[in-house]
């Protein structure tokens, strides 16, 4: 059974996508020369997964390519978000380069286009190579040159075939869980330390972007994860954190990348970072601005003079939760575009929503079927807030649901399953979800309007 959900009225030309990353799909990662990532050294210490699971096999994408695109055929998606893993192309990090991972990212291309998909490719989706995180990984300004030297070689090599690129995924959510918080790989504690990460990360994504743009490249944006900030309440406190918390998390990448400088009340924390005609390089034109969206948050004041941080998440009470504990809250999504196109108006390039799905208890049937209901409910209620924002003239050009597959959740691991498909875990089967049929007649509905 599919549920009734209304059709959103979205324009001609809008972009139906779906997204993976190589790390969380791809699998073989002691195979055909791939090198060590941070994410193979991170799951393999006991305590950081979940459920103690790990992705060398993961979805098995790397050998199931003709059937994982035959189904993206099937679905009748317009545009495929994936990435290209640093260590299978470039083991060490940079130098020499492994000729079969060019190999499979040339087969991987080559098999999308055949199908009528276009390729949107990150570069750059967390699975640093672990030999650069020996040098100091993103708190190494060498990395930087690294990465710009792995984009010319991506856009040298599979430039004609890419149709829109980002450098690198949420660089907010690497600088605060991978080194801030410590939950993600390399899994550095350093808290308000992190910050000249950040920095590291926009100065490569800007290089990044004019190395693609010298090897032919003519749509470059970002995927940058955006939420809404609420106060837990309208005493001064909570909103004062609210403020220094979103200044942290959003207007540390949108004020750079839009503007040319960090948020006022944040410039004094990366003045030491700052070199010479690093904002410059940050500021690249891009000819898209990605977000990935799933929820607001709620911040509350922490008047503890002890405690690590100044702010606090603070539930909120009301809304749908999902498995991985995000708030089904579909206007904020709406709000956070309109308000976002107010503030920046003609700075603001085209946006395309690059992520955008949610977790659920899926439980398959006998013959491996999901009837993911909640998942349609929420896709359907998010297209109608984008849909709803481009009615009131935000220039939105595309939504690419996460995620195409069930796959590897990072800390996560296999407990929240973002798929239109399920993955069977022991026999990596795929069944498409209740969602996969309403996302495809969604689109299909949309191309006979």
């Amino acid at each position: 059974m599919i549920v009734a959900v209304s059709l959103p009225q979205l324009p001609p030309g809008f972009v139906f996508g779906v997204g993976t990353s190589a790390f969380q799909v791809e699998g073989a990662v002691d195979e055909d020369g791939r090198g060590e990532s941070i994410w193979d050294r991170f799951t393999a210490e006991p305590g950081h997964i979940v459920d103690g699971s790990d992705a060398r096999v993961a979805a098995d994408h790397y050998h199931r390519v003709a059937e994982d695109v035959g189904l993206l055929k099937r679905l009748g998606v317009g545009g495929y978000r994936l990435s290209l893993s640093w260590p299978r192309l470039l083991p060490k990090g940079r130098g020499e380069v492994n000729a079969k991972g060019v190999d499979f990212y040339d087969r991987l291309l080559d098999t999308v286009l055949e199908a009528g998909v276009e390729p949107l490719v990150t570069l750059h989706h967390w699975d640093l190579p672990q030999a650069l995180e020996e040098d100091g990984g993103w708190l190494n300004r060498a990395t930087i040159d690294a990465f710009a030297e792995y984009a010319a070689l991506a856009g040298e090599r599979f430039g004609d075939r890419v149709a829109h690129w980002v450098p690198i995924n949420e660089p907010g959510a690497i600088t605060t869980l991978a080194y801030g918080l410590g939950q993600h790989a390399p899994g550095r504690r350093m808290l308000f330390d992190c910050l000249p990460v950040a920095h590291q990360l926009l100065v490569a994504h800007g290089r990044a972007v004019i190395e693609l743009r010298r090897a032919g490249a003519t749509s470059v944006g970002c995927a940058n994860n955006h939420s809404p900030m609420w106060p837990a309440s309208e005493d001064a406190a909570d909103v004062g954190a609210t403020k220094l918390f979103d200044a942290i998390w959003n207007g540390m990448y949108l004020e750079p990348m839009l503007l040319g400088h960090y948020p006022v009340d944040l410039q004094p924390l990366m003045e030491e970072v700052i070199q010479e005609g690093d904002m410059a390089t940050i500021r690249q034109p891009l000819d898209f601005y990605g977000v990935n969206y799933y929820s607001p948050m709620r911040i509350a004041a922490v008047d503890d003079e002890d405690a690590e941080m100044p702010f606090r998440l603070v539930p909120l009470v009301g809304h749908q939760q999902t498995a991985s504990g995000w708030s089904v809250v579909p206007h904020a999504l709406r709000e956070w575009l309109i308000l976002t196109r107010a503030r920046f108006r003609a700075g603001l390039p085209p946006l395309v929503i690059t992520e955008s799905g949610s977790s659920w208890a899926d439980v398959p049937d006998a013959t491996g079927f999901v009837d993911d209901q909640d998942r349609i409910a929420y896709l359907g209620a998010h297209l109608e807030a984008v849909s709803a924002a481009i009615n009131r003239g935000v220039d939105v050009r595309g939504y690419y649901v996460w995620a195409f597959l069930d796959s590897f959740e990072w800390a996560a691991g296999y407990t929240t399953p973002y798929g239109l498909v399920h993955v069977d875990r022991d026999t990596r089967r795929r069944t498409p979800k209740a969602s996969f049929q309403w996302y495809a007649d969604l689109i299909a509905a949309h191309r006979s309007l």
